[in-house]
């Protein structure tokens, strides 16, 4: 019985090696009016992209005429460039905290997983090939992340966190507010809230077993959060270094959701790779982050949608103040963080905003201060360096994946052409062709 039940699994794992032939590669030229492919250097004129099963093989100069059975994509009138990469969004959050909340008790875990793949969805449309996903349940997060990698859901790639790391009552605790029976109930299930050093370390593991590929944690309180305490810090110096200590033991990079300086300070020095939000940055904190080379997100869209939606009534009275706070101390220290040249990297905290119209904070950072080509490093080369896959994303280069977009118009001029995108492959896929024009190999 064993032996022919050997015999079995054997033909059944064999036969298909055997009736396996290579399928024909997949090539596709791109031909490109004006072509930003390294953002920082000046853009090139007339070019040619050769993509081959999802990566980038040659760029060239000139519309250089295709090889025999590939696709041209024309965009010959079009500005191109790599595809856009935003480093805080949550894809389950639908900006309308009003909806969320009267929802919130009828909604099940197949509605939560629409909600996700429309977000999904719109933030791919809207040019954003890459998403750092930072604070979504780890089960449909992981299981979103894994569809759009295997071409079954259309969406920008993910890299997920699992749910926030937070102190009892912090930030990240999601009993805040709860009534005692409903407090209960939540704390009973959830992993993420921790006490202490030791606790904190089995958080992080606790998050990567669930398939998180970046940790994040909560330094200090948050806007959102339905606590009447405010943006103050509020975990201890060493629970930061044995999060950041343990994540980075295990590959992962760690994003900090952080408000007040004193919070912001500490997980710098606990070796913190990006630092999310920076609202109230005193110059020495930025000259540390300078020094370090730690990332600042700024995030500038989202502390103004959370102030229209607290003066709105949108949001619990214990948020109110903490948004007007917040979004009158943001402006100014992202402004001197810019002037001092810390590393930015581009990120929105959509899901707080409307999914699909992340391109917005592109405006806000220009504002700011920054050029429209270092908002658009930002989104791009300088994510893709924050994220740990400069050797993927973020140019387009031979041997990285073919994540591209285009726009009518240059953005280097006006860097709110970005807010309308025409184009966008991922991967080598085309999610949206515009009024361009597409010609396929002749079968």
């Amino acid at each position: 019985m064993i032996r022919n039940l050997i015999a079995a699994f054997a033909l059944l794992f064999a036969a298909p090696v055997l009736a396996q032939t290579a399928p024909p590669a997949k090539t596709t030229y791109i031909h490109a009016g004006t072509l930003l492919d390294q953002p920082g250097k000046p853009p090139r004129g007339n070019s040619t992209i050769i993509v081959r099963d999802g990566k980038i093989v040659a760029v060239r100069d000139g519309f250089v005429p295709p090889e025999d059975g590939a696709t041209v994509v024309d965009l010959r009138t079009s500005f191109v460039l790599p595809g856009l990469i935003d480093m805080h969004v949550h894809l389950f959050m639908e900006g309308d905290p009003v909806k969320a909340r009267m929802e919130a008790l009828t909604r099940t875990g197949s509605d939560e997983m629409i909600i996700g793949q429309e977000n999904a969805r719109l933030d791919l449309e809207a040019g954003f090939t890459t998403v750092r996903d930072l604070g979504s349940d780890p089960e449909p997060v992981r299981a979103l992340r894994d569809a759009i990698d295997r071409g079954a859901v259309a969406g920008p790639t993910i890299v997920n966190a699992g749910r926030m790391i937070s102190v009892s009552g912090g930030h990240g605790d999601g009993t805040n507010g709860l009534a005692e029976p409903w407090a209960e109930t939540v704390a009973e299930h959830q992993i993420n809230t921790c006490n202490g050093a030791d606790d904190c370390r089995r958080a992080v593991r606790q998050q990567i077993g669930g398939g998180a590929l970046v940790i994040k944690f909560a330094a200090t309180g948050g806007v959102l959060s339905n606590v009447a305490g405010g943006l103050g810090k509020q975990m201890t110096d060493d629970e930061m270094k044995a999060i950041v200590e343990t994540a980075h033991s295990f590959g992962r990079r760690v994003a900090v959701h952080a408000h007040a300086d004193e919070g912001i300070r500490a997980a710098v020095l606990a070796g913190a790779d990006t630092i999310d939000h920076g609202t109230f940055l005193s110059d020495e904190t930025i000259a540390l982050m300078k020094q370090r080379g730690t990332w600042l997100v700024p995030t500038m869209l989202a502390p103004a949608t959370a102030l229209a939606n607290a003066r709105a009534g949108k949001l619990p009275p214990a948020t109110v103040p903490k948004a007007e706070s917040a979004a009158a101390a943001a402006i100014d220290s992202h402004r001197r963080a810019i002037r001092a040249g810390v590393r930015i990297a581009f990120g929105t905290d959509t899901g707080v905003s409307r999914h699909g119209i992340n391109a917005q904070e592109f405006k806000l950072m220009v504002d700011a201060g920054m050029t429209p080509m270092g908002a658009i490093r930002a989104a791009t080369i300088d994510a893709a360096d924050a994220l740990g896959r400069k050797d993927q994303i973020g140019s387009i280069e031979p041997g990285k994946w073919a994540d591209i977009i285009a726009v009518t118009g240059d953005p280097l001029t006006d860097v709110t052409r970005l807010e309308r995108v025409d184009f966008v492959m991922r991967r080598g896929v085309v999610h949206k062709l515009g009024g361009h024009r597409q010609v396929f190999p002749v079968e």
